[in-house]
């Protein structure tokens, strides 16, 4: 038996890993789930007697289709997509698509899977769902992208609508990409269904704060979990994984509450600026420029570059894993926590390991999934759909307030269902309990779906 699962739960886990060999990420993510549901068991029968937590785990929908596109040397490249349309109890399917070489099934279907109880948070009405690639941006040039992309729709659009399936960005797809599957969706559909992809750009639907939102709502969920330990970020030094959209947002974020951000990082290496980063270089950079973060040591006085460098290894008292999924092992989180870091808090999907996870919550630090602490992302996508849906457009100000109110009151379910379930201070459990029942209750309520 898996250690930690009652009986029935490990049944259900033996049957996952028999259905989906190979797919590691997937198994990770159902077990991290599974680990914390016996007491749903025990407080609601009928999910067990009508089987929900298997339904939950076999997606509704797993659409895997070929890309033919044609470089700039005209040759023909091949690669993969994905759409895994996981659960729709709550409503349309929501989830980014991601291109990147690392994409194959198991990859989407944890990401789909941890989407299901990431949307359920935020209390809006989605559901969970993935997709992506295996192509790889990086060196393509805008026409090889466009082109991709146009092949890449030409499959998917059938599968896709404002009441079916809602995409948005993700790893490698930025509004470049949205606005090239988006037009290719419109010249096919012969309908401009600005609610249909999520993440497009403010002349044609897109949603003011939706660039900042992951990012953002990572920092107020990081100051809700500091609040509520009697602490605040101001003060505090911080680093953040990744230099992407959500890291560099995060970043931002972090320094208007008053923490000192000294290091981020890429595939390549880690920043490192104990004066703290300056976030419009680091904009400038990857923003404008799309250039590694290794120019910022030669434009930075008094920063440093260190090429292939482990970035948990820098000291800080605040951790926030904002690049990609096992980031975080068990040998990092021993760094961190030996320099005296007192918060983690995850910006990526599923970015720490088991062992890493393990470690946090013997030490009793805060730590908060993915799940939960970058549902902002996702909630300000639906609040884009609201937008599309009336015809409106809000301010900036006006979107952030509504972001912030949502990830308050993600932090505030996790907290105290965390508690109900005597489970105090354990936001995983707290994550994956409260998204749990509230799909779950509508799976009941609509019967054999």
């Amino acid at each position: 038996m898996t250690v930690g699962l009652e009986a029935n739960l490990n049944a259900v886990f033996q049957d996952v890993l028999r259905r989906n060999p190979g797919e590691s990420e997937f198994h990770q993510a159902v077990l991290e789930v599974l680990e914390t549901l016996a007491p749903v068991l025990s407080k609601y029968p009928e999910f067990a007697e009508k089987k929900i937590i298997q339904r939950i785990c076999e997606p509704e929908r797993q659409i895997i289709f070929r890309i033919p596109w044609q470089d700039d040397k005209g040759q023909i490249q091949i690669n993969r997509g994905f759409r895994v349309q996981f659960n729709s109890a709550l409503g349309p399917y929501k989830g980014g698509m991601r291109f990147h070489p690392s994409v194959y099934l198991g990859i989407i279907k944890f990401l789909g899977f941890e989407q299901i109880f990431k949307n359920a948070l935020t209390g809006q009405a989605i559901g969970g769902g993935k997709g992506g690639s295996d192509f790889d941006p990086k060196g393509k040039s805008d026409d090889e992208i466009m082109r991709f992309c146009q092949s890449l729709m030409t499959e998917l659009h059938r599968y896709l609508g404002e009441h079916t399936d809602v995409p948005a960005g993700d790893i490698g797809v930025g509004g470049r990409e949205i606005g090239y599957l988006f037009g290719q969706y419109k010249r096919l559909t012969n309908r401009f269904d600005s609610g249909v992809f999520t993440g497009k750009g403010l002349g044609w639907g897109g949603s003011l704060a939706r660039t900042e939102a992951t990012g953002y709502g990572v920092v107020f969920f990081t100051q809700e979990m500091l609040q509520a330990r009697g602490d605040s970020l101001e003060g505090k030094t911080v680093v953040v994984s990744g230099s992407g959209n959500v890291a560099i947002y995060a970043i931002a974020k972090a320094t208007e509450f008053g923490a000192k951000v000294i290091a981020c990082s890429d595939s390549d290496g880690v920043i490192v600026d104990e004066h703290g980063l300056d976030i419009g270089l680091l904009k400038r950079i990857k923003e404008v420029e799309r250039r590694r973060i290794s120019t910022y040591a030669d434009l930075k006085k008094g920063s440093r570059y260190i090429q292939g460098g482990n970035i948990w290894s820098i000291p800080c008292q605040v951790a926030l894993p904002c690049a990609t999924q096992n980031e975080l092992d068990g040998a990092a989180a021993k760094l961190l926590l030996q320099n005296g870091c007192i918060a983690v808090v995850e910006g990526a999907n599923m970015p720490t390991t088991p062992a890493g996870i393990h470690l946090f919550q013997t030490a009793k630090i805060a730590y908060a999934p993915g799940k939960a602490a970058n549902a902002g992302g996702v909630a300000t996508s639906a609040l884009e759909m609201q937008q599309n849906a009336s015809r409106d457009s809000w301010s900036f100000e006006y979107t952030e307030k509504r972001l912030h109110q949502i990830m308050i009151n993600i932090h505030r379910d996790c907290y105290e269902t965390a508690e109900e379930f005597a489970m105090p201070g354990n936001y995983v459990a707290g994550a994956n309990i409260g998204g749990f029942i509230r799909v779950a209750k509508s799976m009941v309520a609509m019967g054999l779906i």
